[in-house]
């Protein structure tokens, strides 16, 4: 799920179609029934819309026509049970999403119809169509709104327990329940429509920590928008080091690409996976012994080294190993092409000798310039990248003793690198990027896809 300035990475999890909208930062796009599936879990199986109707009480129902046109009330109706319910959404392009809720209510209340008192219930079937618009966005928070709320009862089903009632009285009380039910379905509607998107913003702005090395500040960046295909998100990420300080990263607008058949696409860019690439990639100095026991092919670069050393070098021969710094130089840039994901890496290796007296004699400061491949997966939520070595391109800094030509260390250069700082490297990054948790769409049978995505 991700997309960038240039190129990209879409992780699809659902449903993204064509489309010409612009978004800045993180980018998400949610499928109909995506929403279905969220708002029916939020409204429906978490019993939200039964608690907040739980005794909703109707107005009394006075008429003629009970049994002999006698007069007839009903009183003490309320609601007992909300049966059946069903939930479907609609996108509106450019208004938003329209719910639309069926079920069947039970009523049960006392009837008078006459002198003759008994309890009454009632089955009604309603239908609540309610169209919901963000709008009033502030620092990640958006207000929804009800512009259209309508209510359409059907069948009703009247039982008495003397099973006299005359057809009257069911007109009666579809004519009451018609008149008074939407004023009083709509504003629940609204309260728990509300409520849900007090829960939905709660997964879209999230700070979650990386490891020790920092936390990741998720939040909504704009107002939410609607094709007839999707709900667009857009997000942005801020990448906190430790202490506070923002690694920042351009967030200029990236139009999404065309998605197929998945229920959440989440598209994150280039430059928001370098600056969470230097957040994890904070590797202190490495300093070792040139000794088989740290890497495998110790022996050859020493004997490489050794023909390098000018004849008349006295203090660049000795018995003991020569001594290894590593410095990771600048912050790690990821490249992202058509299937295809490469870190650039510059390493400096500092090859030295420690004389008896505490000084230092540098043999050698070379630069390590690296391409690294990058395999992809996802782990409990997060983005795990593992490096390997690709490419190396070995340039001379300097050298003390008047070393040359490094045209023969580079093999053995990327065997240490390779077998020392790497494993650091993909240590570091085996702590995963945390991605946010869009309206609590689990993220399972993700697809990984490295697309190239022109900018706008």
């Amino acid at each position: 799920m991700m997309m960038l300035k240039l190129f990209g990475i879409i992780f699809f999890c659902g449903l993204l179609s064509p489309s010409q909208e612009v978004l800045s930062g993180l980018s998400c796009a949610v499928s109909p029934g995506a929403m279905q599936n969220v708002l029916s879990d939020a409204i429906l199986q978490n019993g939200l819309l039964q608690q907040h109707l739980q005794g909703l009480v109707l107005p009394n129902i006075m008429g003629e026509g009970g049994l002999l046109n006698s007069p007839t009330s009903i009183t003490g109706l309320h609601l007992v049970k909300v049966r059946l319910p069903r939930l479907s959404v609609a996108l509106l392009p450019g208004i938003g999403v329209q719910l639309t809720i069926a079920a069947k209510l039970e009523l049960s209340g006392n009837c008078l119809v006459g002198l003759l008192s008994e309890l009454i219930d009632i089955l009604v079937d309603v239908n609540i169509t309610a169209n919901i618009k963000c709008t009033n966005f502030e620092s990640g928070t958006v207000q929804v709104v009800i512009e259209d709320c309508l209510c359409i009862l059907g069948a009703i089903k009247i039982k008495l327990l003397s099973g006299l009632l005359s057809l009257s009285v069911n007109e009666i009380v579809l004519k009451q329940l018609t008149a008074t039910l939407p004023g009083l379905l709509c504003p629940v509607v609204d309260i728990v429509v509300n409520l849900v998107n007090i829960q939905l913003l709660g997964t879209l702005n999230a700070v979650i920590p990386v490891g020790t090395a920092g936390t990741i500040h998720y939040q909504l960046a704009s107002l939410p928008f609607t094709s007839g295909l999707f709900l667009g998100l857009d997000l942005d990420g801020a990448v906190k080091q430790v202490g506070g300080s923002i690694i920042p990263h351009d967030s200029s607008p990236s139009a999404l690409p065309p998605l197929l058949d998945k229920l959440l696409v989440l598209g994150l860019r280039q430059s928001f996976l370098n600056a969470a690439l230097s957040l994890l990639i904070q590797i202190p100095p490495q300093t070792f012994t040139c000794t088989p026991e740290v890497f495998s092919g110790a022996s050859h670069l020493q004997e490489a080294i050794a023909t390098l050393l000018p004849a008349g070098c006295s203090t660049c021969r000795g018995t003991s190993p020569l001594s290894i710094k590593l410095i990771l130089v600048g912050n790690p840039l990821i490249l992202l092409e058509e299937n295809k994901a490469t870190v650039e890496l510059s390493v400096m290796i500092q090859v030295f000798i420690k004389r008896l007296d505490g000084d230092i004699l540098n043999l050698l400061l070379l630069k390590a310039d690296l391409g690294l491949n990058v395999r992809v997966s996802i782990a409990g939520g997060r983005l795990v990248l593992g490096l390997s070595l690709g490419s190396i391109s070995l340039s001379l800094e300097s050298s003390d003793v008047g070393i040359s030509n490094i045209s023969n260390l580079k093999p053995h250069c990327s065997s240490l690198l390779a077998e020392t700082l790497l494993p650091l490297i993909n240590g570091a990054l085996s702590i995963g990027i945390p991605l946010p948790n869009v309206l609590g769409i689990p993220l399972i049978k993700v697809d990984i896809q490295i697309l190239a995505v022109n900018p706008e």
